[in-house]
């Protein structure tokens, strides 16, 4: 069962959503509060799972791995145990950045880093067509990201 948060819950977790650097001070300030109170909130928050980590937000573009891809997989036959083999390779591919099990037409939506369109093809060849499960695999190239959001609306 989910608790209730307060108000000045919902605060520090908008705000540390929107910056999650910021000092305990800058934090206190920005709820209205004192340093120790926000600080426990926080742990509090942190222990029961509401924070899950804290990250930085790189730059594809800058890192050479401006190429986004959508790629829709659906395997070739499906039960926990094909599922949980397919997951376990994902979990291994570092170009694969998300992993969604979907309904629908196809069984996964993967969201893919690569260099270039020549780095994508050496991903599908050599790594995702390498998992036996794997029926077909229909890819969708992004153009430019309209919107990218990390945070919950709360």
């Amino acid at each position: 069962m989910t608790e209730t948060l307060d108000r000045t819950d919902l605060q520090i977790l908008k705000t540390l959503q929107k910056n999650a650097k910021l000092t305990t001070k800058e934090l206190a300030d920005a709820v209205n509060l004192t340093p120790t109170p926000v600080f426990e909130r926080q742990k509090r928050l942190e222990r029961k799972g509401y924070i899950k980590k804290y990250v930085a937000i790189l730059d594809p573009d800058k890192l050479d791995r401006g190429l986004q891809v959508f790629c829709k997989v659906k395997l070739k036959q499906i039960n926990r145990e094909i599922a949980e083999s397919f997951t376990r390779h994902i979990m291994l591919i570092p170009e694969v950045t998300e992993c969604y099990n979907t309904s629908g037409a196809y069984d996964y939506l993967l969201k893919v880093r690569a260099r270039d369109m020549k780095q994508y093809q050496e991903f599908i060849l050599t790594k995702l067509g390498n998992i036996d499960t794997v029926g077909s695999i229909e890819s969708t190239f992004v153009m430019n990201e309209v919107k990218q959001s990390y945070g919950i609306s709360i």
